[in-house]
This record gives C-alpha cells, structure tokens and sequence, in this order.
C-alpha cells in the first residue's frame, strides 16, 4: 500500500480547519492511483483531478498567507466574484476535485469493508460501481456514464490492484487491507471537512457534464 503509505493525509485541528499548503502535497500523490485501475479509460477522471490540483495550487501561490487555508480561499473568492461564485475559481476546482476524492475514499472503503462479488470474488467491479454511483454518476451526462460502463470491463482483479498501489510489492492481502484502514482515517476526514465546508457556505453545484 506504499502509493498512499507514504503520502498519508495529515490528521485535522480540532476546528477542521483545511491547510491549504498541506492538503496540496497530499492530494499531489494521488493521480497515479488511476493507472493502479488498469483501464486508460479512467485517465480523464486522473486527468480532471491533476488540473483541478494545479487550478487550486495557482490561487494559492499569488498570496499564501492570504490563502493560508481552504476556508480561506472559499471566502474570498465568494467577495471577489459576488453573484459568479461559487462557478469560479478554486472554488469550483475544489468542488470538482472533493467529488473525485469521495470516489477514491469509497473505492478504497469499500475493499476495506469486504464488499465484493461473491460469483467474481476477486474482480473489484462492484467496489468501483458502488464508488462511481455514489459520487461521479449524477454529475456525468448519458455519454460520459456509457464511457464509464465500458471502463468497467476492463477493471483489473483485485489482487492486481492491490499489488498494483503496493508498487509491485507482493504483500498479503489482509495487510493490504490493514494499510488501506490507516490510510482512510485521516483522509476520510479530510473529504468529510471538505463536504462540510461547501455545505455550510452553501458552495455546491448540481449539474451534469
């Protein structure tokens, strides 16, 4: 489980409050989790997570001080852009991005819970279908969805995914689910902060692409 081990979430303040700076380097790391799929059918999910990272990471870097946090930045854009906000910005980068993390968090999640085919046992499909329908699905248009079924096919079986995030390293499955609990602690954290935060600035958008 060294691909994200080694990039563990950092645990949260007491306030919840989001370092920007350290939510970065984490979130960083987190693309090439993509290619552990198998399938390049998954790249434009890889791909709408790394612009949405460097769409954030460039706000940040004009004033770090000033966007110390992703609270932050959430609130000053909300005074910057008036009636554009929240469709703007990092904020919209975000709201993208916290969408594509929840995928992972319940992807991962549900490996860990010991969902699985019982007929395919070893095949991670209904873990991705469960993660897909219950983040990205409302938000993708009847193509993009048919896109994502054929994805499905091509879903590696699970001991190649495990083995694929643990960098080739061969490792016993129930240690690889023991690392996978460690890792979601603190990350699972990290998207519930994120939900709230959009929640309680009423930042979200329903629309389908």
């Amino acid at each position: 489980m060294a691909l994200l081990l080694d990039n563990e979430f950092k645990e949260l303040p007491a306030d919840k409050t989001l370092d920007t700076k350290l939510f970065l380097e984490s979130v960083s790391h987190l693309p090439p989790f993509f290619d552990c799929l198998g399938s390049k059918v998954f790249s434009p999910i890889k791909s709408d997570i790394s612009g949405n990272i460097t769409k954030i990471r460039g706000v940040y870097e004009k004033d770090p001080v000033k966007y110390a946090t992703l609270q932050k930045i959430l609130e000053a854009e909300k005074e910057e852009y008036g009636t554009e906000w929240p469709k703007v910005g990092a904020t919209l980068a975000l709201m993208w991005l916290k969408r594509g993390l929840r995928f992972i968090q319940i992807l991962l999640q549900s490996l860990a819970d010991g969902e699985k085919d019982e007929t395919n046992p070893n095949l991670i499909r209904v873990n991705i279908t469960r993660a897909y329908e219950e983040t990205l699905k409302r938000y993708h248009g009847w193509i993009v969805q048919q896109i994502f079924k054929t994805a499905l096919i091509a879903a590696p079986y699970k001991s190649d995914f495990l083995k694929a995030v643990s960098k080739g390293e061969v490792i016993q499955e129930e240690a690889c689910l023991v690392n996978l609990r460690q890792f979601l602690v603190n990350y699972t954290a990290t998207v519930d902060a994120i939900y709230d935060m959009y929640t309680a600035l009423n930042a979200e958008l329903d629309y389908s692409v």
